[in-house]
């Protein structure tokens, strides 16, 4: 049996004398006598220690479960795109962008109370009229943010109108 020395095996394997070094105080190789190695036998314990470290590799594959893997992942991208296609499911996109619009006009809307209200506000005396004219005022704003469902359908509409 020849022997060869950490300078022949770290060609070998293609790593530094150092990680042959490092590998035989983990006990990954081991010298046949100091500092000679056995080239074939550190050449399977390197290998086999490769293979431990890397479970994934593609002797462990098991084709039948990749396979089932990818048929599960294409059948939930079908049922969310059928989801979308029914309106059941949004794009994140579209929530961003009926909120924001919401948002902003519901924000419009409150902003625009005092301007409106202020020269009839004046005139009035009574507290309660003026409390039921800025309650109308508020209660309308309110409805106009609470009716997701009618905002959201006119966006959807406006869009696929702009995609067609």
């Amino acid at each position: 049996m020849k022997l060869y020395d950490v300078r022949a095996v770290a060609r070998f394997l293609d790593v530094s004398e150092r990680r042959v070094r490092q590998l035989r105080d983990e006990k990954v190789i081991a010298e046949v006598r100091p500092g000679l190695y056995d080239l074939i036998d550190t050449n399977h314990r390197y290998i086999n220690y490769l293979r431990k470290r890397n479970p994934e590799g593609d002797e462990t594959i098991d084709y039948n479960t990749e396979r089932a893997k990818l048929v599960r992942a294409k059948r939930k991208n079908e049922e969310y795109e059928l989801q979308l296609k029914e309106n059941q499911l949004h794009a994140a996109e579209d929530i961003e962008a009926v909120m924001t619009d919401m948002l902003v006009n519901f924000k419009s809307r409150l902003m625009a109370i005092p301007s409106k209200l202020a020269p009839v506000l004046c005139k009035k005396t009574d507290k309660a009229e003026i409390f039921a004219l800025l309650k109308d005022h508020i209660d309308e704003a309110l409805m106009e943010l609470s009716d997701f469902k009618t905002t959201f359908g006119e966006r959807v509409k406006e869009d696929e109108k702009s995609d067609g």
